[in-house]
């Protein structure tokens, strides 16, 4: 009796050790990670810009992508479009204000497998202090690999398209900027190598 409690107390922890380990942490590399957008200029042509600015963490199960979770925050005011006149204007108050609205979010409500290495996530995306539930669609997670350093890095794509005027971000008319605006996010994940 006592031995077949052992084994029994053997096995449970053997389980929790296996469930453990499909569900890790994963934090964003900021340095090659990034936050990208396009628009429509006056029908004519397209402009591109980044937010340079990226963190957040990932609940990633492998065995159970529904398990799986993202928190992710941008720096609003991290915007490059590579003219910084245009910047200001894309900061100021008559689109993102981030003196008002420093900060941009999206944290995930589904996750689901979308067909070989591709996910559909379901999330709330906030922008200019306005929430809107949002889907994106990734490529990956690719990976992992370790690095030199003994740190496992894992990569992802995520696209998505939304309407400006949605959030509260119309300061400037359709006729100039269009209101669907594509989202690009560029990620690479980064775990802690496991201290010895």
């Amino acid at each position: 009796m006592k031995s077949r409690f052992i084994l029994s107390l053997i096995c449970m922890l053997g389980l929790a050790v296996s469930a453990s380990a499909q569900s890790d942490t994963w934090q964003l590399d900021p340095a090659h990670s990034s936050a990208e957008f396009s628009v429509r200029h006056m029908g004519i042509s397209t402009v591109r810009g980044a937010f340079t600015k990226v963190a957040g963490t990932v609940q990633y199960n492998p065995a159970d992508v529904a398990k799986t979770s993202i928190d992710v925050t941008i720096d609003a005011a991290s915007i490059d479009t590579r003219v910084e006149m245009r910047d200001k204007d894309v900061r100021g108050p008559r689109l993102l204000d981030v003196e008002k609205y420093p900060t941009m979010t999206f944290k995930s409500k589904r996750v689901e497998a979308a067909g070989a290495g591709k996910l559909k996530i379901t999330g709330d995306l906030t922008i200019h202090g306005v929430t809107k539930e949002v889907v994106l669609d990734v490529d990956g997670p690719t990976g992992p690999i370790t690095d030199p350093r003994g740190n496992q890095k894992m990569g992802a794509s995520a696209t998505t398209r939304i309407n400006r005027e949605d959030f509260g971000v119309s300061g400037f008319p359709s006729a100039v900027i269009s209101d669907e605006v594509g989202i690009t996010i560029d990620v690479e994940l980064r775990k802690a190598a496991a201290t010895p």
